[in-house]
C-alpha cells in the first residue's frame, strides 16, 4: 500500500493543539505520512502564546532540504512564518525544490488573539508566497489584512477571493468563523467556479488549532490526488467533527480532537454542500 507523503512547513505548539502538532495529527487521520520542518517554537497553552523563539533561516532551509531529497512530499502547507526572513526563505525552498500541492495558512494572530507574525512580514506572504500557492486558505482578519479592505460579510469574502486569485494564488478558501451570524459560510474561488458551504456555528470554545488543521487536511487531500474541492470539503467536514467532538481540555480555547477519522479511502461523504 502506497501513503502520500505531506510536509508541514509551520511552528510548535507547545499545548498540542495547533501548528505542527495539529498538522501532523491530521495528515495521520487522513492516512498521509507527515513530515514538518519546524520554523518556531512558541510558548503556548490553550489561554495564549507567552513566548516565540523564531528557528534561524538556514535550519529552516537545511529541514525542508532534507525532506523534499529523501521523502518527496505529494503535498505541503504553511503555517505559522514568525518573520519576514522565513517567509522569504521558504518562498525560496518552494521554488527551489518544486513542492507541489501548496497550501497557504497565512497565520498571523493566534486564537487567543496573540501575535504569531511579525508586522513587516505580513506584506511579504502577499509578495512571495501567493504566487506559490495552489491554495490559500485566510480568515476574515488575515484575507483583510492581505487584500487592504474590510472583510465582514459574504460578498467581501467573495471580493477577497478574487483578489487573492489575481495576486497569484490558483485558489482561494475564505473561512467565515469569524462571520457575526449563526451560520457558518466558507467560500471557495478557483478562478473558474465558485463553491460554497454553509453550516451552522458550533457553539464551543475548542476552536485553537481549526485553521491549521484545515489547511493540513486540504494538503493531505491533495497529497492523494484528490481535487481540490473535494480536498476542501473534506477537510471541512473533518474540522467541523473534531470540534463537536472536542474533548474539552484547557482553560481557554481547547483543541479539536484530531482523532475522529479523516477521509482515506475513495468511500465514504462528507456534510459540506456546493
Amino acid at each position: 500500500m502506497s501513503i502520500p507523503i505531506a510536509l508541514t512547513i509551520a511552528g510548535s505548539d507547545s499545548g498540542g493543539g495547533a501548528g505542527i502538532q495539529a498538522d501532523l495529527k491530521t495528515f495521520h487521520a487522513f492516512g498521509c505520512f507527515g513530515t514538518s520542518a519546524l520554523t518556531a517554537i512558541t510558548v503556548q497553552n490553550t489561554r495564549g502564546v507567552t513566548g516565540v523563539h523564531a528557528i534561524p533561516v538556514d535550519t529552516v532551509r537545511a529541514q525542508i532540504a532534507a525532506v523534499a531529497t529523501d521523502l518527496p512530499p505529494a503535498a505541503c502547507k504553511t503555517g505559522m512564518l514568525a518573520t519576514a526572513d522565513l517567509v522569504r526563505a521558504v518562498a525560496a525552498s518552494i521554488r527551489e525544490h518544486g513542492l507541489p500541492n501548496y497550501v497557504l495558512d497565512p497565520v498571523m494572530v493566534a486564537t487567543s488573539g496573540d501575535p504569531l507574525l511579525a508586522e513587516d512580514a505580513q506584506l511579504t506572504i502577499a509578495d512571495e508566497l501567493l504566487p506559490l500557492a495552489a491554495c490559500v486558505t485566510p480568515n476574515l482578519d488575515e484575507a483583510a489584512i492581505l487584500v487592504g479592505f474590510a472583510v465582514e460579510d459574504v460578498d467581501a469574502m467573495r471580493r477577497a477571493a478574487r483578489a487573492l486569485v489575481e495576486r497569484g494564488a490558483r485558489s482561494a478558501l475564505l473561512k467565515g468563523g469569524h462571520l457575526r451570524q449563526a451560520e457558518l459560510v466558507d467560500v471557495l474561488w478557483d478562478g473558474t467556479e465558485w463553491h460554497e458551504w454553509r453550516r451552522p456555528k458550533l457553539d464551543t470554545r475548542s476552536t485553537h488549532g481549526t485553521g491549521c488543521t484545515l489547511s493540513a487536511g486540504i494538503a493531505a487531500g491533495l497529497a492523494h490526488g484528490r481535487p481540490l474541492r473535494q480536498a476542501v470539503e473534506d477537510a471541512l467536514d473533518y474540522v467541523q467533527r473534531a470540534m463537536a467532538a472536542a474533548p474539552g481540555l484547557g482553560c481557554g480555547h481547547g483543541p479539536l480532537n484530531h482523532l475522529v477519522p479523516g477521509r482515506i479511502g475513495d468511500g465514504g461523504g462528507s456534510t459540506g454542500s456546493a
